[in-house]
């Protein structure tokens, strides 16, 4: 069974509508649930990228991986750019990493919450600043797969993994905002490498919306990035 989380504005909404027909045309989907409510299943596909929050409080999964272009740590508000913050503070997730950010929140040794809890591995060379000196953080452009084992050694075995497609790269044209730097490629790439890394009790396929319709490339990746999914997970 498949979960299509149906939540977020009318565009994630009716993305999520979309791509469950899609999917099923393509023949890769044969029984599944159009919902607003998470409920338990493996493999979900979420409209905006706060359903999450709501999935990994049934789920109860101690640790997060986040493939995205954004760290959504942001605490105004909870939404899509907040999600994650809320699921740390709030004590549904003890720990988090992010690899593929492209817009960075800063940290200081006075934020325990980013210092001890999350680990990011940007897409681009950033640094940050630790004890008065600023330092690099581990990122893909030039570390690359390796950073899967750094997040290994953070996380621990068993994570929930979270898919936000728009760590793509703009011309994939899927997500309603700022896209990152990942071809396709790269991106099944990283998840291949994690599925060989970590036990991972469930997925999800986040922030789409009806932008991939009228997007060839943006459909092209949602259905190899599902495809790949099914396979690893059985």
């Amino acid at each position: 069974m498949v979960t299509f989380l149906a939540v977020g504005e009318k565009p994630n909404r009716e993305g999520v509508i979309y791509t469950a027909k899609l999917l099923k045309r393509e023949g890769l989907v044969d029984d599944y649930v159009i919902t607003e409510k998470p409920r338990e299943d493996k493999i979900y596909v979420v409209g905006d990228h706060s359903g999450t929050y709501g999935v990994l409080q049934i789920l109860k999964v101690r640790s997060v991986l986040s493939i995205d272009a954004h760290t959504d740590l942001m605490q105004d508000y909870f939404d899509h750019a907040s999600w994650l913050a809320y699921a740390l503070r709030d004590g549904i997730v003890e720990r988090a990493s992010v690899i593929g950010a492209v817009l960075m929140i800063p940290t200081t040794e006075r934020t325990k919450l980013w210092t001890k809890s999350v680990k990011i591995f940007p897409a681009l060379p950033r640094t940050r600043r630790v004890r008065g000196r600023w330092r690099r953080y581990i990122n893909l452009k030039q570390h690359g797969l390796f950073v899967v084992d750094e997040a290994r050694r953070f996380l621990g075995d068993e994570i929930y993994l979270t898919i936000d497609l728009d760590v793509l790269r703009p011309e994939y044209r899927i997500a309603r905002f700022q896209h990152g730097e990942l071809t396709l490629r790269e991106l099944l790439e990283i998840i291949e490498e994690i599925f060989k890394r970590f036990s991972v009790v469930a997925v999800d396929i986040a922030e789409v919306s009806d932008r991939v319709a009228r997007s060839k490339l943006g459909r092209r990746a949602l259905i190899e990035v599902f495809s790949l999914i099914r396979e690893v997970m059985g």
